[in-house]
């Protein structure tokens, strides 16, 4: 299929770049696939439009403040980190802008984090050992800045953005960006879950810059996806299994599309197995899809690898209809935007 199949405009007044108060009080647009039809709810009502025994599954990564502002030490030229990746040997993977032409051995000043550049990778990436020892993730919440997407506020974190561009359920660190369907729960829907006798399960997927990346080829099954590391456990895995052999029948409910991946990765066989390590699953129009029933979701950036997963659960034709839908009813959309129900 061609990318630009998966092309839309979008008025730039519709990027949100605040989230709304409280969380669960975005827009949802319940998107039903047999049907061909949507309609427009509210995200507090998602309780509601579930069905008892329905099984929720979430990512728990935790985004780290993964942004870095400095200056090189020896021209004082304005430089701009982003953590990728943390090596085994205490060493740090970042993808690096700066004015002039760094040279190895040169110094990064960010506040009170020195970073040595040590190796130069290809399109901006760095391996950078920093001055200040002890894990990446801890270092980098005295130091770093909430790695917002650059369609918010050019990327510039703002008062809030801390405890807002993080799910509530947040445990494993190591994502640069949110897995933002998440975003909209609240202890309150947790509640309703519950009582309505919706279970939740974690996995973690640890979303990289790629989430970011356009696919700039012609054609969608040449754009190549960047791995991300993730995880089922063996506990998990024998919980989704089980949920396939309910009597009721209970649905796999997906919350974003990084738990698709995950789920996918997991459930590649037919029945789920336990993952970890890296997946670089590429969810296109054709696809099978075995480890899920129904997805929550954001709206996605056009021409997107995250638009494409979304077409293929629920056809391209109804994701184009239901998008141009939501432009017209002036939906907000990407990571503080409004959410989506795929059933």
């Amino acid at each position: 299929m061609l990318t630009s199949d998966f092309d839309f405009t979008l008025p730039e007044e519709l990027i949100a770049q605040h989230p709304v108060e409280p969380r669960d009080h975005a827009r949802l647009l319940v998107v039903r696939r047999h049907e061909a039809s949507w309609e427009h709810r509210a995200f507090h009502e998602l309780p509601s439009l579930l069905d008892e025994g329905d099984l929720l599954v979430r990512n728990n990564t935790r985004v780290v403040p993964a942004r870095l502002i400095g200056e090189r030490a020896e021209t004082g030229g304005k430089w701009e980190g982003l953590f990728l990746r943390a090596l085994p040997d205490g060493r740090w993977e970042i993808l690096a802008t700066t004015r002039g032409k760094p040279s190895v051995g040169e110094w990064i000043h960010c506040g009170g984090l020195k970073l040595k550049l040590e190796a130069r990778g290809e399109g901006g990436r760095w391996i950078v050992r920093p001055e200040t020892s002890g894990p990446a993730h801890q270092v980098l919440e005295k130091y770093g800045q909430v790695p917002l997407p650059p369609y918010i506020r050019k990327g510039r974190e703002a008062p809030g953005d801390r405890l807002r561009y993080q799910t509530l359920y947040a445990r494993e660190p190591g994502a640069v960006a949110a897995p933002t369907a998440g975003l909209h729960f609240t202890d309150e829907t947790f509640r309703q879950l519950r009582a309505r006798d919706i279970d939740c399960l974690d996995v973690t997927l640890h979303v990289g810059i790629g989430t970011f990346r356009p696919i700039e080829v012609d054609r969608i099954d040449e754009h190549q996806l960047h791995a991300e590391w993730g995880e089922l456990s063996p506990e998990s895995a024998d919980r989704l299994n089980r949920q396939r052999q309910t009597p009721k029948g209970g649905r796999v409910v997906a919350v974003g599309t990084t738990s698709a991946r995950i789920l996918e990765t997991a459930a590649a066989t037919g029945t789920y197995h336990p993952f970890a390590g890296e997946t670089a699953l590429y969810l296109k129009p054709g696809h099978h899809f075995q480890g899920l029933d129904a997805l929550v979701t954001n709206f996605h950036l056009p021409r997107s690898s995250l638009l494409v997963l979304v077409s293929a659960l629920a056809g391209v034709e109804l994701i184009r209809a239901a998008y141009a839908e939501a432009v017209r009813e002036r939906y907000r959309f990407y990571s503080y935007g409004d959410a989506m129900l795929i059933l």
